[in-house]
């Protein structure tokens, strides 16, 4: 996927989690930030960051805030990312005859994909990792309910004989591994290693990015 007018920028402040201060060329912006989780790790004070240009000319915030570096690592933090690179890559991997489906409901959930195909329904849900430790990724980097909430959707799937697939976008490159965030949320650790075990399948696949680019590379162990 491609952003459009993407220009560097000096990340200042984040005054709330809608929206940021960003020093350009053209001066102090409030920005939009793409990504309602905390990122404390991200958005220090000085960070480079990377913003694309909106082309409505009448939103409040002129710029979304969708990158970040950290140290040599480059990280994409736009939270609507991850879907809409997942998509692009899978769509040209779809066995003959099946089609993606968007925001399918599912149960009391509403998954982010589902494949229909010859051998009946695959349920998705994509989740976007930007925390890295050390050069291992985790997930997440605040609790999550509606996570914890999506796991056991996919566990009832595949215990009634659906596929079902929890796919980790890392949005950075060279991870080593991707492993739940137990000390920030055991709940969704548990889910997920119950999930696991009941047959939901559960994979990672790191990301190419550039300030105006993101890639799903290659696939990323994942630590349970």
């Amino acid at each position: 996927m491609q952003y459009q007018a993407v220009v560097p920028g000096r990340f200042l402040s984040r005054p709330n989690r809608f929206v940021a201060q960003v020093e350009t060329a053209e001066g102090v912006q409030t920005v939009h930030v793409k990504n309602t989780g905390r990122c404390r790790e991200l958005l220090v004070p000085g960070a480079a960051v990377y913003l694309e240009r909106s082309g409505n000319p009448n939103r409040r915030t002129a710029y979304d805030l969708v990158a970040v570096e950290k140290g040599a690592l480059l990280v994409n933090m736009d939270a609507q990312a991850p879907n809409r690179v997942f998509a692009e890559w899978l769509e040209p991997r779809l066995p003959q005859g099946a089609v993606l489906r968007r925001e399918f409901t599912w149960g009391d959930s509403r998954l982010d994909f589902c494949v229909e195909g010859p051998r009946g329904l695959h349920l998705i849900e994509v989740k976007g990792v930007t925390l890295e430790e050390g050069g291992a990724a985790r997930f997440p980097d605040a609790p999550t309910e509606r996570g914890v909430k999506h796991i056991r959707e996919l566990q009832r799937a595949a215990e009634e004989g659906l596929g079902a697939t929890l796919f980790f976008v890392v949005q950075m490159e060279g991870m080593r591994s991707v492993a739940p965030n137990d000390e920030t949320h055991p709940a969704f650790g548990a889910a997920l290693r119950e999930a696991a075990a009941r047959g939901v399948g559960v994979c990672a696949y790191d990301c190419r990015v550039t300030p105006g680019s993101l890639e799903i590379r290659q696939e990323v162990p994942v630590l349970l």
